[in-house]
């Protein structure tokens, strides 16, 4: 009985490995697999009449390394969503272009080698647009840009 169990808590352990592959919950379901398949593991050993001594100290080897998988790829998995977008119409956010057609009722803005629907950004009406000014992109809205006028410390990059 013992060993069906432990074999249950490894099919378990491995099925919540494959839902934190596919969920991003920060590594609380890979917790939960790690303790799954630790303690699956150690019930099949006990099952199969492995000294306690033996199955304790492997069980803790095995709980420090899943731990330690667990905090470094959770680490890495932090870091690598705090960067900017590199593709896509959100990673142009920062970026800096030229206004192609006056502010009229479609403003048309160069970034990034391509021509992009337009509107100024309400927050920063202060700066009138004039055809040839270089532009700031401050969010995307689908395929719009929303720009404000670049200042001078922006231009020099």
């Amino acid at each position: 009985m013992m060993f069906v169990l432990g074999g249950v808590l490894l099919i378990i352990g491995a099925l919540l490995v494959l839902v934190e592959a596919h969920v991003p919950t920060g590594g609380v379901i890979g917790g939960a697999a790690i303790v799954a398949v630790i303690a699956g593991a150690a019930m099949m050993l006990v099952a199969a009449g492995a000294p306690g001594l033996l199955v304790l100290v492997l069980a803790l080897f095995a709980l420090a390394a899943g731990t330690y998988a667990v905090l470094v790829l959770g680490r890495s998995l932090i870091r690598h969503r705090r960067l900017r977008p590199r593709t896509g119409a959100e990673a142009l956010v920062g970026h800096v272009g030229v206004l192609r057609s006056p502010p009229a009722p479609e403003v048309r803005v160069f970034v990034d080698g391509a021509l992009w629907r337009a509107e100024p950004d309400w927050h920063h009406e202060e700066a009138e647009l004039h055809e040839g000014d270089r532009v700031v992109v401050e969010r995307v809205h689908g395929l719009t840009l929303c720009v404000r006028k670049a200042e001078d410390w922006e231009l020099v990059r």
